[in-house]
């Protein structure tokens, strides 16, 4: 199971979903199901109990509960708090959770997530369907939430050997719910990819404005800054806890793919520093190719 199209599951028989952690990505699942499945009730829990009772006020949850109760009384359950905290979540939830109920999460790493579910849940492992939402966006907290968020989005599930196929179905059915297309990848597979394409380009981002804002002149360059600055920026707006998170859960990979970008890099500077421009337009060249490739058929 490397990756595929997974099969379309069913979602009418969720009647409580329960959120732990309903900023931007469980919010989001909350406004989209309520387009799509208004009877569904949400539950709503998490570490700073403003957060979520703003999330009860916007309509996202009906409820404020606690983790306990969140097991005792869902049928779903999902994680969507920094990766960090998931064994501490989930060891705190496992006495109380129902036979029936399926856990899932959002987190941007699964290696260690998986590892973290197998040491909370124990023979409870079969319950818990790993999963990360291809999406997000600079800003954070439930006022951020949106309904479109997973529209036309990619979700990647990396099950486990132990899930029940009517547990994975029910997870793929909650993504087509929210309007995602869901992908079946291995979850090494899974980190070693998304170090590439997600992790990376936000520790290169923030590294890039960390160096301009600490400049002493940051004031004089943000002044006349434009939208290419702004583009290759925006992700570094996102929550310092939950990357500091998947760059700790995916350091290997990240540090794997960081020299090859370092070997990228030299080679383009190298051509800079000759002044050879034939080399230096081929390079140019060829990434731009790939980009317009990469945006024909994505979308993007």
């Amino acid at each position: 199971m490397e990756k595929g199209e997974a099969t379309v599951g069913c979602i009418a028989q969720l009647s409580t979903l329960a959120i732990v952690g309903p900023g931007l990505i469980g919010g989001s699942v909350a406004a989209a199901l309520r387009k799509q499945y208004p009877t569904v009730r949400i539950l709503g829990t998490g570490r700073n109990p403003q957060s979520v009772q703003v999330a009860k006020e916007l309509g996202l949850v009906d409820e404020v509960v606690s983790l306990e109760e969140c097991a005792q009384q869902a049928d779903m359950i999902l994680l969507t708090m920094p990766v960090g905290a998931t064994e501490s979540v989930l060891r705190a939830l496992e006495p109380h959770l129902q036979p029936h109920t399926v856990v899932t999460d959002a987190g941007s790493t699964k290696m260690n997530v998986v590892q973290a579910a197998r040491q909370a849940l124990g023979d409870k492992i079969a319950q818990f369907v790993p999963g990360h939402p291809i999406a997000g966006a600079e800003k954070v907290g439930p006022q951020a939430a949106t309904a479109e968020l997973y529209q036309g989005r990619n979700v990647i599930l990396t099950p486990l050997d132990e899930n029940p196929e009517s547990f994975r179905n029910t997870v793929v059915a909650l993504w087509k719910a929210c309007g995602a297309r869901v992908l079946l990848m291995l979850p090494d597979v899974h980190d070693r990819v998304l170090a590439s394409v997600s992790h990376v380009p936000h520790f290169l981002s923030s590294v890039f404005m960390w160096q301009v804002a600490m400049a002493p002149d940051a004031d004089s360059r943000f002044a006349v800054a434009g939208s290419g600055f702004r583009d290759f920026t925006r992700i570094a707006a996102g929550s310092s806890e939950v990357w500091r998170d998947i760059f700790l859960a995916n350091r290997e990979a990240v540090l794997q793919e960081l020299e090859e970008v370092q070997q990228a890099f030299a080679q383009a500077e190298q051509a800079l520093r000759n002044e050879d421009g034939a080399a230096l337009e081929d390079f140019l060249e060829r990434a731009a190719l790939a980009r317009r490739l990469w945006a024909g058929r994505s979308g993007l």
